[in-house]
């Protein structure tokens, strides 16, 4: 897949203190009239509609997403500030929902946001990168789009609907999912809109939070519902999004910190995720099986694998940087092998100290997975390298 940049650009969703905004997955409960969000210091009015208007906003950690770092954010802040004095730049080359890079997103500093799925890829531009939008037309359309009434069946609902969607919800993702291509005027509208699509498919999806499978018994009816992505554009001046392999990219940038959350196990992310990638790339393949999956061997990460060490000291030899903080989760008491890690610690310290001295940062929580591993003693280290041989 090739890589595709963004950068020195910014976007439209205000900072607004005086309002209560969506805090986790509770942002369906708490709508925002956007006739009140104008930023009342500013000359310039970042949001304007009518006061019939009420779609609501969503952040971005407010989707469930296998290894999300977000109950970490502070943890590995903490670690950034003991250990990086005065970086300018930090890397999140394993994104995923991105909430790392958003996390030090500042004007003054510049993020590099890189995934291989282009289901991540939108949702870190959509949240990271920026343009100019005509705010009041990418209102109305979020209106238009809410407002779809699904009469016939399309691609999505009949390899969808009855499974991980009830019909009528299945039938109207197809259908604002065509109409995106139609309404969008640029890259950068259809990135915001779809990643409104892909949230908003969270809220709505009959599983345990993934798209590996879906529960025999249908139980989630609630109405498909887009919501607006929160987005402060003034952050977003100076950052990079990829969707590359992360050993390709690598090799192309540098960075003060780059920061690793590669896959622990042999569970691939384009397995539990296919769906998504579907949704986003829209090429309308054959699915197969049970799980309804599109092919997705050119998505096949090499950290699920055996070759997972040649790849993670590939990566680290050709790094540069001045930090590296890689989060490496022990993944608790495993039922199964898949869930066993691919790289040993040994192996990690190994390769991190052909770069510097490494220490390593350990703190206990309660991880999102599908149900099947123990969390007890689920312990998620970071391990800290200073890097000397700068390339």
């Amino acid at each position: 897949m090739s890589s595709r940049n963004f950068s020195n650009q910014s976007l439209f969703i205000p900072e607004v203190s005086q309002c209560s905004l969506f805090d986790d997955l509770k942002e369906e409960k708490q709508v925002l009239k956007i006739s009140h969000l104008i930023r009342t210091n500013s000359k310039k009015q970042y949001f304007t509609s009518s006061s019939k208007n009420k779609t609501g906003f969503f952040k971005i950690q407010s989707r469930r997403y296998l290894g999300n770092k977000y109950k970490l954010l502070n943890f590995i802040s903490d670690i950034v500030n003991e250990k990086c004095n005065a970086y300018k730049s930090i890397c999140d080359i394993f994104a995923g929902t991105g909430v790392v890079g958003h996390h030090f997103n500042d004007k003054n500093i510049k993020v590099i946001s890189n995934d291989r799925l282009e289901s991540n890829y939108v949702s870190n531009s959509c949240f990271l990168a920026s343009t100019d939008i005509n705010q009041e037309e990418i209102v109305q359309k979020f209106e238009y789009l809410n407002s779809l009434i699904a009469r016939r069946e399309n691609y999505f609902s009949k390899h969808y609907g009855n499974s991980y969607f009830d019909l009528e919800n299945a039938k109207k993702i197809g259908l604002i999912r065509e109409e995106i291509e139609k309404i969008s005027i640029s890259e950068q509208e259809r990135n915001i809109l779809l990643t409104s699509l892909i949230y908003a498919l969270d809220k709505v999806a009959n599983t345990v939070g993934h798209y590996d499978a879906y529960r025999k018994k249908m139980d989630n009816y609630k109405p498909l519902n887009l919501l607006i992505p929160f987005i402060d554009f003034r952050k977003n001046i100076n950052n990079n999004v990829y969707c590359e392999d992360a050993n390709v990219l690598i090799r192309k940038i540098d960075c003060d910190i780059l920061y690793l959350d590669p896959p622990y196990n042999s569970r691939q992310y384009c397995d539990s995720y296919h769906l998504l990638e579907n949704l986003v790339t829209w090429k309308k393949p054959k699915v197969f099986g049970k799980a309804k999956k599109m092919d997705r061997n050119h998505l096949k990460s090499h950290y699920c694998l055996k070759t997972a060490l040649n790849a993670f000291r590939d990566l680290i030899e050709n790094a540069s940087c001045k930090h590296i903080l890689l989060s490496y989760n022990n993944t608790g008491d495993s039922k199964d092998g898949r869930s066993n890690a691919r790289i040993s610690d040994d192996e990690i310290l190994n390769v991190l100290k052909m770069r510097g001295k490494v220490e390593i940062f350990e703190r206990n929580y309660q991880a999102f997975n599908a149900g099947k591993s123990d969390p007890n003693g689920n312990c998620e280290r970071i391990f800290y390298c200073k890097v000397k041989n700068n390339l």
